[in-house]
């Protein structure tokens, strides 16, 4: 983005192709480097002279900006890289949005580009840009050049990324660059992120994404950045995340709250809409953050500020008493008002109301609130005029030359756009601002142990296999997790052998997957003491007419009465390792209620992923029960994360139910699945480019 020579390969002199528009926007947006036009069939494109090749350049060629047709891409790749070009852009399409020969053709292309140590922006894509004073690099298809400002904005899609611009324009929000990378053959939102985390110019970063190419590294990325840094993604397509849309990704089995999770425990602001991606933005980018969740509103209708008000309550903002001045207020009533507000240490945030009586423009009021905004240490946003962005009356200037500066007040066209907003900020001020926990080193779990257990079943399995109710004790005992052991009968003579060596106090219980966590617990017998118990039990439970002939029967010690906990990992062929947590039992899984990490995880994600199940006030002492061991759930959650983290090979483990009452925890059952799995340690490294060589030679 920093590029200080350009070439626009496919420069052409009509108005209306991609290599005129290129040129033009290049140079009318002030491009302080420069541009040369390549065009093997032309002498001069709009003034410039134009070179045959990128070779015949006389000076040094920074980055290419190929417009070419699809088929003739690869021979400017071997042009640029024998003039030693560090990055493409290419604007052209016919790629992998075209279906599999267009796939295969861009697959050509990123091994050419990386045999050379080219980075490919697209293809595809609409371009970059770079607002710096001393760069004004506009390289791509938009005729206008967004404000300076302090916004990162990554965009997948290149047709929505002239909209986006002219959106950012209108509501005066400023960036610092733009990057559309259409197909995304290479450089990816995970690469702007730690772009982003090391640009002085960026404080704040916008992510449109349509699917997520490498989600487990994204949530390692984005919860780094966004300690220092807000992130705020749109994540669309959630209904069509895999199927192929010019960048191919793997199709995930997991559930959408698995995304969501992955989005908030990265500390990334995920939002529905790109309005109100903007509307958070402009939050962001001019005014500090909330210290807390406390908020006041100020205004001149006492209708809108009712409005505020209820919209606050509801988005779990705690609301002061609105302090309505009336319709015939002035700017000294709003400024005695507002100070007073903001002086008071029960005020986190404000919310200033002002509905214009008639035959007035409101530049006195806008006047203060721009000053106080300017000095204030405590947000404010504003329903100004219905007005929508950062209206002029309320710019601060910007010393970078942008066209609105920290301290200026961005307004909102409706109250209930202000306060989503102010919510989404105050969450992720609250989540940066917290401890996030170290990741744990667990002394205790035998690592090595637990390989040599999954590869002596995949020697013997290679497409993988079920493990053993011993394999699976095994298992989770390399990890310091004691499972109860159980045995499965097969007659009711085993049944009464079984209890006998329990000592009886025992459960008989059906094990198929039709009678888990039935809610009438119609498959299960209790206080079972003597072998007459045993057969009757075994009686019962055999002639139920919900049995099936395949229907499974163990025998375990009856556990302390408590609460019914589940876990689950799986290696989701996307996300890779996730883990999940929820409450056994028939209404958690109708209800969806269930909360989802991606290794590795720390004990206070952990204890994130109980609070927020909808259930989980039931752990903690619900209507004056006794809360439960909530540190041991915490504990199997880190335990199992650890286990996920290093064997990939695990397809999938279900630990339910684990009983849970104030005294601990009994792990009761389990069942996991092994299978052949890719390494995945090459997701730790960045990935560096080779040094450049001219054609036809060869990376040693």
């Amino acid at each position: 983005c920093k590029a200080r020579s350009i070439a626009v390969i496919g420069a052409s002199r009509r108005q209306d192709s991609i290599g005129q528009a290129m040129v033009r926007n290049l140079v009318l947006g002030d491009f302080s480097g420069s541009v040369y036009a390549v065009n093997s069939q032309a002498e001069a494109v709009s003034g410039l002279p134009a070179y045959k090749t990128v070779q015949d350049i006389p000076g040094d060629v920074d980055v290419a900006i190929v417009a070419v047709p699809a088929e003739s891409v690869n021979d400017v790749v071997l042009d640029c890289a024998a003039k030693g070009v560090h990055g493409l852009v290419v604007i052209s399409a016919g790629f992998a949005e075209e279906g599999p020969e267009g796939r295969q053709r861009q697959r050509a292309l990123l091994g050419l580009s990386r045999s050379y140590g080219l980075r490919l922006i697209g293809p595809n894509c609409l371009g970059v840009i770079n607002t710096s004073p001393d760069l004004q690099l506009n390289a791509s298809l938009s005729p206008s050049m967004p404000p300076q400002g302090r916004v990162g904005f990554f965009c997948q899609s290149g047709a929505l990324g002239t909209a986006i611009l002219e959106s950012v324009s209108r509501r005066g929000l400023g960036l610092s660059t733009f990057v559309s990378a259409g197909n995304r053959a290479d450089v990816s939102g995970n690469d702007l992120l730690q772009y982003w985390q090391e640009d002085d110019a960026t404080e704040v970063i916008l992510l449109y994404l349509e699917s997520i190419g490498n989600p487990r590294k994204f949530s390692r990325i984005a919860r780094r950045v966004s300690r220092t840094k807000p992130i705020v993604a749109v994540k669309s397509g959630r209904s069509t995340q895999g199927v192929p849309v010019g960048h191919a990704v793997k199709r995930s089995s997991a559930p959408q709250s698995a995304v969501d999770a992955m989005f908030r425990q990265a500390g990334v602001i995920q939002v529905d809409t790109l309005d109100e991606m903007f509307d958070v933005a402009q939050l962001l980018a001019h005014q500090p953050l909330p210290r807390g969740n406390r908020v006041a509103v100020v205004g001149n209708s006492d209708a809108v500020a009712l409005i505020v008000a209820d919209a606050a309550a509801a988005a779990g903002l705690q609301v002061a008493e609105p302090v309505s001045l009336g319709a015939d207020a002035n700017a000294d009533d709003f400024e005695v008002a507002i100070e007073s507000a903001l002086a008071s240490p029960d005020v986190d945030a404000l919310v200033a109301v002002y509905i214009p009586p008639l035959n007035t423009t409101g530049e006195e009021v806008a006047n203060v609130l721009a000053a106080v905004g300017e000095q204030s240490d405590k947000p404010i946003v504003s329903t100004f005029l219905g007005s929508e962005g950062v209206p002029v009356l309320l710019r601060v200037p910007d010393l970078l030359g942008g066209s609105a500066g920290r301290g200026s007040v961005p307004s909102y066209a409706a109250p209930e756009s202000a306060v989503r907003a102010l919510a989404r900020v105050v969450n992720y001020a609250e989540w940066a601002a917290r401890d996030h926990g170290e990741f744990r080193i667990a002394l205790d779990h035998r690592t090595g142990d637990a390989r040599a257990l999954v590869r002596q079943v995949l020697d013997s399995a290679p497409r993988g296999a079920v493990l053993s109710t011993e394999q699976v004790h095994a298992l989770l005992a390399c990890y310091g997790i004691d499972l109860w052991t159980w045995i499965n009968v097969h007659t009711k003579e085993e049944a009464i052998a079984a209890g006998e060596q329990f000592g009886w106090d025992a459960i008989l219980k059906a094990g198929s997957e039709h009678l888990r966590t039935r809610p009438d617990l119609a498959h299960i017998w209790r206080g079972i003491h003597s072998a007459d118990d045993m057969g009757a039990a075994w009686d019962d439970l055999t002639s139920w007419t919900g049995m099936r002939k395949d229907t499974r029967f163990f025998v375990q010690r009856a556990a302390p009465d408590g609460i019914q906990a589940s876990f689950g990992v799986i290696e989701d062929p996307l996300f890779g390792p996730l883990v999940s947590f929820g409450l056994a039992g028939a209404p958690s899984e109708l209800l969806g209620d269930r909360s989802y990490g991606i290794p590795p995880l720390t004990d206070l994600d952990a204890e994130a992923m109980i609070r927020n199940l909808r259930s989980a006030p039931l752990l903690y002492g619900y209507r004056g029960s006794e809360p439960v061991d909530v540190d041991g759930l915490q504990d199997i959650i880190v335990r199992l994360a650890a286990m996920k983290d290093d064997l990939p090979e695990i397809a999938e483990l279900d630990l339910e139910p684990v009983s849970v009452n104030a005294d601990g925890f009994t792990a009761l059952s389990a069942r996991a699945k092994v299978v052949p799995s890719a390494d995945r340690r090459g997701e730790w490294y960045v990935r560096r480019l080779s040094q450049q060589v001219p054609p036809g030679d060869t990376l040693a």
